[in-house]
């Protein structure tokens, strides 16, 4: 990190006092849409979270969670929350996801890491099997990186290497995987004529192989399973392209529901099934639906499903899919280096710190937060709580999870006055509105409301300050929208649901008795997003932020 001392010294704000207890709430998955059924935050009970929004309006105001705000290459890449919770804790936008692969594949930096030589020990002997999404779409992955990665793997001494191409329809349009794959396949036809042995091995829709995703289907990446490393599927074909065009005929078919294939020889045996001494990377550079494989790949005792052989590979990830798991171990590209980050400078200026979720975003809220970095800065003046969460059903079936446990450790921190900030992730509107069920959403974006209103009751008892915002939108809105934003129907007239996240933005409110009646948030900082939540929240602890962060949400006026 930095020196001591004097180098982490942040000056005193000139006109806002020290010593307020601050609470920072985060909602996870909480955007702001327009209201309407779909709306599941505007149809819950939400009364602490409206009656922000309709106070006064210099303490609440929208900023942007997705795109360049939090370092993705494009405004049309939505935000998610490891990427927003760095931003919200650097306070500063660093290169992320597809943007810090498109950066290490320019500068060759990529082949120069502990992942790619961890691959490359098995060139000699083994095969290179390259797993994931072939499109250009840009959510999961990008053709164009698994073209420049077979180029210099090939280069770099890949004697022999198999594609295992998953077929999209869900980011691009339906039926473009054909286009796709002959472009893979020219690309490939290039590289046999150098002498490398370069191939599609086997193929599936992503939705019905490999790419599940929160333990939803354990059969979805057992189809890939089998296809991918056993070389085992209910359909053989020796050329993609007609693979997929002879599959797409079926009843039903689409590109994401594509049947799992496999590439055969003259004799009909799959040409690249995965084994022992061969090497494995999934290319996919976004986490959500590459974490199954990823344990399947690398957990001894994995007991999801027979895996009937396991082989013993050096398999790397484009990047790491978890970094609380530490999964997988080895990746081609490293997280961004985030340094000097809000919650190191507060607490080396004193600030005691109690930060708190349930498990599935307890990580966010402290390893995320504090620049993809493990343990304390100072155990001392640090207090990190994790709630554990339910396991073995999905959120939907218990939709309040746990906002009130989260609320109530919080509200006792803010009481027992140890600390000067909490800092805590409400993680409902995300994890409930992922499972696509509208009416249990609606249910936990009440929880969520209900959780923010006892932590600031608790600041009201203290005479503390709030501040309230989220890192990524999802529960605002739960169908697909056509150009014209009408909901899409699917071929039987039903709505189709939507469970990701999206681009709107998220709500910053702030508030609480120990806030100056000065201050209010700026109006010369419309794109403002989250990294500039740092700053924000370094002016009410009574400091000035560093130099180089993002600019500052609020002002001081003179009454």
């Amino acid at each position: 990190m930095g020196s001591s001392g004097d180098a982490w010294k942040l000056k005193d704000h000139p006109k806002l006092p020290k010593g307020k207890t601050v609470a920072v709430i985060v909602l996870d998955g909480w955007g702001e849409a327009k209201p309407n059924e779909y709306n599941a935050i505007s149809v819950a009970e939400t009364p602490v979270m409206d009656s922000l929004k309709q106070g006064a309006p210099e303490h609440w105001r929208l900023i942007k969670a997705h795109g360049n705000a939090v370092g993705l290459p494009t405004e049309d890449d939505m935000g998610n929350s490891e990427v927003g919770h760095n931003a919200l804790g650097a306070g500063r936008i660093f290169a992320q996801g597809a943007k810090l692969v498109d950066l290490a594949l320019a500068s060759g930096k990529i082949y120069d890491g502990e992942g790619f030589k961890y691959v490359q020990e098995c060139f000699e002997k083994g095969t290179l099997h390259l797993i994931g999404l072939v499109s250009d779409g840009g959510v999961h992955s990008r053709l164009d990186q698994l073209l420049l990665l077979l180029k210099g793997a090939a280069e770099r001494g890949a004697k022999r290497i198999c594609v295992h191409a998953l077929t999209d329809g869900r980011d691009v349009l339906d039926g473009s995987s054909v286009g796709f794959m002959e472009t893979l396949e020219n690309d490939l036809a290039k590289l046999r004529e150098q002498g490398v042995d370069a191939r599609v091995a086997s193929g599936g829709g992503r939705m019905y192989v490999t790419m599940d995703r929160y333990e939803n289907d354990w059969d979805v990446v057992k189809r890939g399973w089998d296809a991918q490393i056993l070389g085992e599927a209910p359909h053989h074909f020796k050329d993609p392209v007609e693979a997929i065009k002879k599959l797409r005929q079926e009843p039903n078919a689409t590109d994401q529901y594509l049947a799992p294939f496999v590439i055969v020889d003259d004799n009909g045996k799959p040409v690249g099934p995965i084994l022992d001494g061969d090497a494995v990377v999934t290319f996919n550079f976004r986490a959500d639906r590459m974490v199954m494989l990823a344990k399947a790949l690398e957990y001894e005792d994995f007991d999801k499903f027979d895996r009937v052989r396991v082989p013993k590979i050096h398999y790397a990830g484009m990047l790491q899919y978890d970094g609380e798991l530490k999964l997988p171990n080895k990746y081609l590209v490293s997280p961004p280096e985030i340094d000097r980050t809000s919650g190191e400078y507060l607490v080396r200026n004193g600030v005691r710190t109690f930060a708190c979720s349930e498990t599935v975003k307890f990580g966010h809220v402290t390893f995320f937060w504090n620049g993809n970095r493990s343990g304390y800065f100072d155990e001392k003046l640090e207090e990190y709580v994790e709630i554990p969460s339910d396991s073995g059903i999905t959120f939907n079936v218990k939709p309040k999870m746990k906002a009130l446990e989260i609320a109530e450790r919080t509200r006792d921190a803010i009481l027992s006055h140890k600390f000067d900030q909490v800092r805590v992730n409400i993680p409902n509107s995300d994890m409930v509105g992922h499972t696509g069920d509208i009416k249990a959403t609606i249910e936990a974006c009440k929880a969520a409301d209900d959780g923010v209103k006892m932590i600031l009751e608790a600041i009201e008892q203290v005479g503390g300050i709030f501040l309230v915002t989220a890192d990524h939108g999802n529960a605002e809105d739960m169908v697909k929208r056509n150009k014209k934003g009408e909901p899409l129907l699917d071929k039987n007239g039903n709505i189709q649901i939507l469970t990701s996240h999206t681009l709107e933005p998220v709500p910053i409110a702030i508030g609480g008795p120990g806030l100056l009646p000065g201050v209010r948030f700026r109006t010369d900082l419309p794109t403002g997003g989250l990294a500039n939540v740092a700053a924000t929240f370094m002016n009410l602890h009574g400091f000035e932020a560093p130099s180089d962060y993002e600019p500052t949400l609020i002002e001081v006026v003179d009454n």
